[in-house]
Order: structure tokens, then C-alpha cells, then sequence
């Protein structure tokens, strides 16, 4: 019985090849972008699950009261963890780290590399596994290290690197390490990552010795481990006096600058942040916000693309039934009831999602490399391939074809059989469902294509945007060999002499942008002015700085070409002279630790050194002859900048042979930064380009059926006089309703959450009703042509061909 519906089901659907095509390559392409897509966003759901204790994993970080609200703070000072360890209950276990880019030699080789800096209890919390070596304490001694399956390779290839010493570049000097233990490489899903793991205190000494029990020095992370008998607000309600005690002079200093404490009346609150949220934190008032919108998003606009296709599935069934009605009155007539109608065509309805869904699967296979290129992801089947996630899949496809295939099924077998054999049927009900799952798809159409032209906007202002330094014509890149910084940076001034194109060349302790090397770092620090707090960004340049980089001048001078003899001198921001607020600023005395005193001996004008989604902070730049600046900075002549970047590498290959040259123009720095943005605009746009296709198959395969059955209509129109732009307009015109409807639906909708994203950047665009007028315009004019294909061939037909009696 059940061989045959489907033998019966598989002849009706080849016998009407374009509607079963047309549904199966809509459904395919709906079911193959919807498994991508949700590949990726469980990807990124599944960050930092993978723990064992990750439930009881935490990243600790402070709720800072300052004059100017809370502030949070992820930064901790050396004895930090060892102290809340011993004087909270709860701690189980903790672990600072500190990342940095470190070269490693090893023989020949020399290699830039990223370390972690950790205590022992570091392996014992994170679920990254020892595969060969000391897999108990592989970190206690200060000259023992941890690498990677990946960084193994790369040092050693096929030798066993158990027991093998190699020397990482400390101070200036080769420091020898004994390699105890090999990490199995970290799962896609880790946020965390390094090639090799130290023990903490095994630091250069300005990271570390220098720091030692101090409490006003903060420069690493901690991340504990929460006891089961523990919840996280607990913990964070006992350490009231722990702040107190430790922070005293702080909070004393909070309150002196005019602080107000937090609802709980404390001025400096540690807070927990589970690890599984670190990726999706955002930090506002001082506490950390819990962001998913991505994933989510992607999430929905998979299941909106699968809404869309069914809803063509539904439509375009419904206008076929039209067709049907004569073997519908026929089947009852011979005896057929109900519910063997129902089977009857819902067995269509299962041949044709079967088929979409294998072919969905496998093009999913054939197109997931280009996506994870496309969008810089990891995300594979393996992703959901799990059982529950298999399991939520197969339901999801099945609750699809029982509604899909089974309302137009259950609609078909409840028509009467005079009705049928009549060829007639109610057309209210039918239209205004058709109606509504037009008006749906194109508004979800309009909805994304007016959220792509935002994102667009919103990317093309602050990639072009004034950021208040030159960013076209200055090569950027990192001091990753084994010279001392002032030796490599005067080696290089001397191996780019001669060149023409190059103009001037500088140096500075932090990089601009995201960097080729993949860092991103500023500095901070604070002291005391007149008896208040200032706190202020700090950038420890090189001479020519503010030349290379074509930064606006404001007030007095920039750094002398003798540096020595500005050692005491600094250059400031105008954020940060609004800040000290003084009426003659030049020459205004700061005076840091230790009471050494920095005169003001120049204004710049306020530019953007970090992200463009934050308000620009005060900033200091201070001329340190002995400090380590590991970025250099070069700046080209405009003309032939692809041979002045050769010849900038050509250089540097020949100062230090065995460092990897890791440069980029700073334009390329920045645009690294927008990478979230970049991706957000690819999703959003496939998104659009997909439903839109889906649409236009929707309303092509409806107007084909609309056309058939007002054929007549047409041919008597044309012989009454009826021009084919009449016709076509005729024709046409209850579907841009339709759109038009969708497009005042929509708008608002889509300037509403425009409005509450744009709201995330410090520096965005002003919405006008011209960006949603256009995604309007470009949906109207796409589902006007794609009506226009048959309703202009049906306006110019001979009227004697659509006259002809049956």
C-alpha cells in the first residue's frame, strides 16, 4: 500500500518536472545554507565547553568604582592569586597567565612563537591534555616547558622532543628551557590558545620580578576554579574584606576623586565570568554583558531561509492544486476517502523534501570549504554531528515535511468532490494564505537586505574614516629577532638609507591595529596629579614618531631628534589634557613612582589607537631610551608602494636572516579589526542573496499558475484593445502590493534593530529612510522582473491561442 503512494507519488512528480524541480532546488538550496549555517553558529555557541570542570571555570575581574562610573578591570596584580587562594573559601584551584610572543631557537632554526605563562594548576583546571612527557606537574620548575603537537612539528619535525633544550630570548639574552612535556593540539572550539606553555614566574623582569608583591601593578589574568559546595555570587559577596584590606589605598582614592560605590556600597567588587562567556563578554559599567547576538543571528536567518522555501513549498503546491482538481473529484468518485488523499499527496510532499534534504546534505559537503574560507571559521560536520545535535536535526526535518507537505495535502483532500469534478475552488481562504507567506517572505527579504546596506555603511565609515594618522603609507611590523631593539631599528635606518622611497622611519612599544603577528596591545597606567587620580594610556615611542604617522600637532613641539634629552619630556593627547584640565598645558610637570617628573612639551591632536567601537581615551607618549620597542613603524612615499614594501622586507631580511618578516600597511591593520563586521555583512548578504532567489522562485512558480488560469482573461483583453504593458502592469500589480505591503512592514522592523546595533559603536552612521528605500526598491524591482518573465510572454501570445476551447 505504502510502495504504492509513493510509486503513484514519484509518477505525478515527474510528470510535472518544472514544479518538482523548482521545489527541490529551492528546498536543497534553503536545507544546504541552513546546515552551514547552523554548523557555525553551534560552532561558536560550543566555545570553551569542551573543559571537564568548565561548569566550575571561571575568569576572575573587578568592578571598579571611578569618578567617571565603574569601570571593569581583568587586570591583577602578582600576588593576587596566591592571596585569594589562601583567604577565600570556594578557590579550589587558580592559575594567572599572561600571553606574549616570544623566539625560540633551536639549532638553526628561529622562530617566532606564542607563550603562555601559567602556574602548575594551570593543566589540572583546563582540559588540555598531556600526550608524552610529565603529565603531572609538567611546569613546576622555572626552566621547564610545555609545547604543542603543532609547535613540536615546527621546532623539532619527527624527532622526540621529550628531554631537548631550547633557548627563548629573555632580557635581551638566549635563556635555555628543558621541554617536559608535548599538549595534545587545542580543539577549534578553545578561545585559549598558545605553542608553548612556562611556568609564570620564568618572565622577562618587567613583566614579573619588578612586580613582585606589588599590588599597584597589574599586567595578567587569573582564572580559579569554583568549588561545587560554592555558587559564584556567594563567592563574590565574601570578598568584601579581602578588597579592603588589599585595596585600600585604591578605594581610599576612588572616594577622595568623588566615586560613588556600586548598589552594594562597595567601591571595588571582584566579579566571576564564567569561561564559556569569555568569548561573548562585553564589559559595560563595570560588569561584563553577555552578548550572543552572531550566533543567534545566523541561527535565525537559517531558519528564516527554511521558512521562506517551505513557504514556496506551500504556495506553490496550493496554486498547483488548481490544476489537480478534476483527479481529486475523480479519485473520491472511484472511492477514494480522505485520509487515502491525504497519503496520497503527502507522499509527494515526502519524495520531494527526502530528495532536498540528500542533496541539501551534500551540497552542504561540496561548499563547506569556501565557507570556512569565506568566513574564517573552523566549523565542520563534526560540529553537529553529535548525537543530540543529529537528533534535533532529524526532528526538525520531520516537523518541516509534516507541515510543509501535510497542510497543502490536508487542504487537498478536504475539497468536495462536486467542487472538483467542477474544476472550481474557494479562492478567499487560499488567497489570503498565499498573501501572508508572500508578504512574509519578501518582508524577511526586505529585513535583510536593508540590515546588509547598514552593516555596509557602517563598515565602509569606519574603514574610510579619519582615524588621525597616516595609515596608507606606513609599513608596520614587529622586532622579532634576536638584536637588541635600538641595534636592529639603527641597522635597519642604515640598510634603508639610500632608498628614495623611504621617508622616515620610527618606532614604538605597542602596534596600531591588529598586527600581521595577530597582536594588538596598549598600555596603561595611572598616577597622582593634584591630588586626584588620572589615568592615562602609555606609549613609549621612538624619535620621528609622531612625524611618521603624520599625527596632528596641535601645541608645542614634538620629541627631539636626540632622544636622551627629552627622556623627561611627553607628548599628550587632547583627551588627556582635557583631563589634567589646565589652562597653560605646555610644560605642565607629572610626576610618576619613584617621584621623577615629566614635563608636557607637546598637544596632539586625538586620534584613534584602538578599536573604532570605543570612545578615544587620553594618551600619553613618553620618550624612554632604554625602554623595549618592539614594533617598528616605516613610512613609504605614496608612489609604488608594492616595491617600497619589498624593499622595507629586503631590509630587515638583512638585519635579521632568521626572523620571519611580519609587516603590513597599517590600512591592513586596521582593516583586520573589522573582521567581525566583515563576516556579520557576508552572513547577512548570502542571507539576502538566498532569500531573495528563494522568493523569486516563489513568485515565478505562482505567477505561472496565476497566468494559466486567467488565460482567457488575457486574450479577451488583447482583442478589446489591451496594450501588453497594460497586461503586464494588470498582472503584476496585486504582487507589488504584496511587496509593497512587506516593505512598510518590514522598515520598521529593520531600522528598529539597525538603530540598537549601531548603538555598540562609539563612532557610527546616521540612519536615513534612503537605506531602507533602497533595499525597498532593489526587492520591488527584482520581484517585478522575475513576474515580468512569464507576464510579459503571456501579454504578447496570440489571443487566439488563449481563446481555444477545450
Amino acid at each position: 500500500m505504502i510502495r504504492n503512494y509513493f510509486k503513484i507519488a514519484f509518477r505525478n512528480l515527474w510528470k510535472d518536472r518544472i514544479f518538482t524541480s523548482l521545489n527541490i532546488i529551492g528546498l536543497t538550496a534553503a536545507f544546504s545554507v541552513a546546515i552551514l549555517l547552523t554548523m557555525y553558529a553551534v560552532f561558536q555557541l560550543s566555545f570553551d565547553r569542551f573543559h571537564e570542570q568548565a561548569q566550575y571555570l571561571y575568569q576572575i575581574y573587578s568592578e571598579d568604582s571611578t569618578p567617571n562610573g565603574f569601570k571593569a578591570n581583568l587586570s591583577n596584580p602578582e600576588p593576587f592569586a596566591a592571596a585569594f587562594k589562601n583567604e577565600i573559601a570556594g578557590v579550589e584551584k587558580i592559575t594567572r597567565h599572561r600571553g606574549s610572543g616570544i623566539l625560540v631557537s633551536y639549532r638553526d632554526k628561529q622562530l617566532n612563537m606564542h607563550a603562555s605563562y601559567v602556574d602548575p594548576d594551570f593543566f589540572t583546571m583546563f582540559s588540555f591534555p598531556i600526550i608524552k612527557g610529565n603529565t603531572q606537574n609538567p611546569i613546576t620548575s622555572g626552566s621547564s616547558i610545555v609545547i604543542t603537537e603543532k609547535a613540536a612539528k615546527r621546532i623539532f619535525g619527527s624527532q622526540n622532543p621529550i628531554g631537548e633544550t631550547v633557548s627563548i630570548l629573555r632580557d635581551e639574552k638566549e635563556v635555555p628551557f628543558t621541554i617536559t612535556a608535548i599538549a595534545k593540539d587545542f580543539p577549534n572550539t578553545s578561545s585559549m590558545g598558545f605553542d608553548i606553555a612556562l611556568n609564570f614566574k620564568s618572565q622577562p623582569k618587567h613583566a614579573y620580578a619588578r612586580n613582585i608583591g606589588r599590588w599597584d601593578m597589574k599586567n595578567h589574568e587569573v582564572y580559579m576554579q569554583l568549588s561545587k559546595e560554592m555558587t559564584p555570587d556567594q563567592l563574590e559577596k565574601s570578598t568584601t574584606d579581602f578588597t579592603q584590606l588589599h585595596y585600600r589605598d585604591e578605594i581610599d582614592n576612588a572616594k577622595r576623586d568623588g566615586a560613588q560605590p556600586n548598589i552594594g556600597g562597595v567601591y571595588k567588587q571582584i566579579r566571576l565570568l564564567p569561561v564559556s562567556d569569555i568569548p561573548f563578554a562585553n564589559f559595560s559599567q563595570g560588569k561584563a554583558i553577555i552578548n550572543r547576538t552572531m550566533p543567534y543571528l545566523v541561527f535565525g536567518i537559517a531558519i528564516l531561509i527554511v521558512c521562506i522555501a517551505c513557504f514556496n513549498f506551500i504556495n506553490m503546491s496550493i496554486a498547483k492544486s488548481a490544476q489537480r482538481l478534476k483527479e481529486i473529484g475523480m479519485r473520491k468518485t472511484l472511492g477514494a476517502n480522505k485520509l487515502q488523499l491525504f497519503f496520497q499527496f503527502w507522499g509527494e510532499s515526502i519524495l520531494i523534501f527526502l530528495t532536498a534534504t540528500g542533496l541539501g546534505i551534500l551540497t552542504a559537503s561540496l561548499l563547506l570549504q569556501p565557507f570556512q574560507t569565506l568566513f574564517k571559521t573552523k566549523a565542520s560536520f563534526e560540529t553537529i554531528f553529535s548525537p543530540s545535535a543529529l537528533l534535533g536535526l532529524i526532528l526538525s526535518l520531520t516537523i518541516i515535511t509534516i507541515i510543509s507537505g501535510g497542510y497543502p495535502s490536508l487542504l487537498m483532500s478536504r475539497l468536495g468532490t462536486l467542487q472538483s469534478l467542477k474544476g472550481k475552488i474557494e479562492k478567499n481562504g487560499k488567497n489570503f494564505l498565499r498573501n501572508g507567506l508572500i508578504i512574509f517572505q519578501f518582508g524577511i527579504t526586505i529585513l535583510l537586505i536593508s540590515g546588509t546596506l547598514v552593516l555596509w555603511n557602517q563598515v565602509e565609515f569606519m574603514r574610510t574614516k579619519d582615524l588621525g594618522f597616516n595609515k596608507d603609507q606606513v609599513i608596520a611590523f614587529p622586532l622579532n629577532g634576536k638584536r637588541n631593539d635600538q641595534q636592529a631599528i639603527q641597522l635597519l635606518r642604515d640598510a634603508l638609507e639610500d632608498k628614495t622611497t623611504i621617508m622616515s622611519i620610527t618606532a614604538s612599544n605597542n602596534i596600531l591595529g591588529f598586527g600581521k603577528d595577530g597582536n594588538r596591545s596598549t598600555s596603561f597606567m595611572g598616577f597622582e596629579y593634584k591630588g586626584r587620580g588620572v589615568n592615562t594610556h602609555m606609549l613609549v615611542v621612538d624619535k620621528d614618531y609622531v612625524e611618521t604617522l603624520d599625527l596632528n600637532l596641535i601645541e608645542g613641539r614634538s620629541f627631539r631628534k636626540n632622544l636622551a634629552s627629552d627622556s623627561l619630556s611627553v607628548i599628550i593627547n587632547e583627551s588627556m589634557a582635557k583631563q589634567l584640565n589646565e589652562k597653560e598645558i605646555l610644560n605642565t610637570k607629572i610626576i610618576l613612582e619613584d617621584s621623577v617628573a615629566f614635563s608636557v612639551v607637546g598637544v596632539i591632536k586625538d586620534f584613534n589607537f584602538q578599536e573604532l567601537d570605543r570612545t578615544i581615551a587620553p594618551m600619553t607618549l613618553f620618550a624612554l631610551p632604554n625602554w623595549n620597542l618592539r614594533n617598528v613603524y616605516v613610512k613609504v612615499a605614496p608612489d609604488n608602494l608594492e616595491q617600497s614594501f619589498i624593499n622595507v622586507k629586503t631590509a630587515w631580511e638583512s638585519v635579521e636572516p632568521n626572523a620571519e618578516f611580519l609587516g603590513s600597511f597599517l590600512d591592513e591593520n586596521i582593516e583586520r579589526t573589522l573582521h567581525k563586521e566583515r563576516t556579520m555583512i557576508a552572513m547577512i548578504g548570502s542571507g539576502s542573496l538566498l532569500a531573495i532567489i528563494l522568493s523569486c522562485i516563489g513568485l515565478f512558480s505562482i505567477s505561472l499558475q496565476v497566468v494559466a488560469q486567467r488565460r482567457k482573461e488575457i486574450g479577451i483583453r488583447k482583442v478589446v484593445g489591451a496594450s501588453v504593458s497594460k497586461i503586464t502592469m494588470m498582472l503584476s500589480a496585486d504582487f507589488l502590493k504584496l511587496v509593497f505591503i512587506a516593505f512598510i512592514i518590514a522598515t520598521p522592523i529593520a531600522w528598529y534593530f539597525s538603530s540598537q546595533w549601531l548603538q555598540n559603536y562609539t563612532y557610527h552612521i546616521n540612519l536615513t529612510f534612503w537605506i531602507f528605500l533602497t533595499g525597498g526598491s532593489i526587492t520591488v524591482f527584482i520581484a517585478l522582473a522575475t513576474i515580468s518573465i512569464k507576464t510579459v510572454k503571456a501579454a504578447i501570445q496570440n489571443p487566439v491561442k488563449s481563446l481555444k476551447t477545450e
